[in-house]
Formats: C-alpha cells, sequence, structure tokens
C-alpha cells in the first residue's frame, strides 16, 4: 500500500510516495513537468513486493519545499536533492533510478555526479542534455516543438497557467495523440491538487527559467550552444541504461537522441509506436514490465 511521507534532503523537505519494505533495494521514480509524484501511483505497487518503490515530489512540486529564485532550481541542483533523498532509503548502497520528460534531466545530472551509486538507469521520453541541444540546433521540427519552453520563461508564464482552474495545463496533458484518454477524473483532481497548492506553479516554471538549454525562435540563428564546451567524459552515462520511448511524442522528437548512444556504455532502446510522452499512463503494463526485467537484470549491482 502507497504511504505519503515527509522526506528531509538536501535541507528542504519532500513529500513522497513511498510502496514495499524499508531495507528493499531502492527504485526512485522521479516525475517530470507538469506531473506529479502521483504520476507514478499505478507504478509502484507493482516492485512493492521486492523492492522500495519511491517517487518523490521533487522541489517546488506539490507540498514539497519551494525556495524562492530562480537560481534555485538549477538542475545541479535538483540532482543533490535526489541523490540526498537516495541516501535516506539506501544508505551505504547504490539504487535504481526510473525517470519521466524533467525528471531524465534531473537523473542524467545525478548520474553524472555520483555514477557509482546508481546501478540502473530507465528514461521514459526523456533526454540526455547534449543530444538534446543538439536537436534543437540543427533540427527546425524539434526547435518548432520547444517553443513552449519560451513561453514557459516568461514572467507570466505561471500566471496564465493558473488561470481557468489551469486549463491550458490540462490541455498539455490531454494534447497526445489519444486525445489524453489515461487522464481520468481522479488523476485530474489529483493534478489539479498538487498545481493548486501555494507557489508551484511559480516554482514549476523556474525549472524552465533556470536551465541552460538555448531554444532559438524559429526564424532565429544559432548563436549560442551551451554544450559545446562540455567534456564528454563528463556527461557519459556508464551504468545500464534503458530508454523507452513513445514515438508519438510532439514534443521530444527522435532526434533528441540523436548519438545518445555514443554517451553511454550499455544502452537498451525500447520503442512503442503507439504511444506519446505520456507513455507512463499509456503504457503502464508495458513500462513496468520492462523496468522490472531492467533492475532484476541488474540486481546484483545494488550489493
Amino acid at each position: 500500500m502507497i504511504r505519503n511521507v515527509r522526506t528531509p534532503a538536501n535541507g528542504l523537505e519532500f513529500e513522497t510516495l513511498i510502496d514495499g519494505r524499508e531495507g528493499a533495494p531502492l527504485v526512485l521514480f522521479l516525475h517530470g513537468f507538469p506531473e506529479y509524484a502521483g504520476a507514478w501511483s499505478e507504478l509502484l505497487p507493482q516492485f512493492g513486493d521486492k523492492y522500495l518503490a519511491v517517487a518523490p515530489n521533487q522541489r517546488g512540486y506539490a507540498t514539497s519545499s519551494k525556495p524562492d529564485g530562480v537560481e534555485n532550481y538549477r538542475v545541479q541542483l535538483l540532482a543533490k536533492d535526489m541523490l540526498d533523498l537516495a541516501a535516506v532509503y539506501s544508505i551505504g548502497k547504490p539504487f535504481h533510478l526510473v525517470a519521466h520528460d524533467w525528471g531524465a534531466s534531473v537523473a542524467y545530472m545525478m548520474a553524472f555526479m555520483a555514477p557509482e551509486r546508481i546501478a540502473s538507469l530507465t528514461v521514459c521520453n526523456g533526454v540526455h542534455p547534449i543530444p538534446f541541444q543538439n536537436a534543437l540546433n540543427t533540427d527546425p521540427a524539434q526547435r518548432a516543438a520547444s517553443q513552449y519552453m519560451r513561453f514557459l520563461r516568461r514572467e507570466d508564464a505561471a500566471k496564465i497557467l493558473s488561470e481557468n482552474n489551469f486549463a491550458r495545463v490540462l490541455e498539455m496533458l490531454s494534447r497526445g495523440f489519444d486525445g489524453g484518454a489515461w487522464l481520468t477524473d481522479d488523476r485530474r483532481r489529483g493534478y489539479l491538487h498538487a498545481w493548486g497548492q501555494p507557489g508551484a506553479m511559480a516554482a514549476m516554471t523556474s525549472w524552465y527559467k533556470a536551465s541552460p538549454v538555448v531554444v532559438a525562435a524559429p526564424d532565429e540563428a544559432v548563436t549560442a550552444d551551451p554544450m559545446a564546451a562540455v567534456d564528454r567524459a563528463k556527461v557519459r552515462v556508464p551504468m545500464p541504461h534503458q530508454v523507452i520511448w513513445g514515438m508519438q511524442d510532439r514534443a521530444l522528437l527522435p532526434t533528441t537522441r540523436a548519438g545518445l548512444a555514443d554517451l553511454c556504455d550499455d544502452l537498451t532502446l525500447h520503442e512503442f509506436a503507439d504511444a506519446d510522452h505520456w507513455i507512463i499512463h499509456q503504457k503502464p503494463a508495458e513500462v513496468t514490465a520492462l523496468i522490472a526485467a531492467f533492475i532484476d537484470k541488474h540486481r546484483a549491482r545494488v550489493g
């Protein structure tokens, strides 16, 4: 049964959903935008028999801590949050990491910062910063698909998104090829509750404002590449890495994965033709099975 607890980490406090036995190998689940920890509620119980499945609301989300200032939402800080939180539930042992969307950006940074602590990494429709920035610079279709990021960096983005009971945010979740059929009334209520927490939407959009990724306008010449000077050795993914991808994703096109294999020691890719960005909701049984098989295969790496 899923438990809702408060977890102190990195000087903050995180609302955390947990299923499983204390002391069992940790599987840490990281949500994206505009989701929250509840996005994993259908998957967590599937891991509680053998693992400790933990899904926190990350910095700024729902009732988790919301420090003031865009500078407090840099990805290095977000990664430190989750490394510290993982240490609470996996003392002295590596853990398995699963992430979606923005959660993948945090997960990749965790992999760069503390590779020895991560036994395996599963990403569902999320991007490594190097291929993503390259796609933004070289693929007009991806640049067009990412123009929403420019909107989310506006000072009035949170105010606009909060209007009419978060109508525009709900529309984001319903934009998929299936019309958002997965967004049941119960799920909608959960999202509205999370977004409606004081300061939540402003903090959530601060993730975009703090990101170094450059998204040029469609007709604008690319003049900056923040990833050009990055040492590729420092952004490798050395642990076993699995990518699960809904091919109908309209926000992240397949070009955002181009070159990813060159940055990984051990990459496995699974593609679903009949799923999009919200694959964890559209294909919960299939995603669960792939994650379970992958972490079972690499369970010995936990020690």
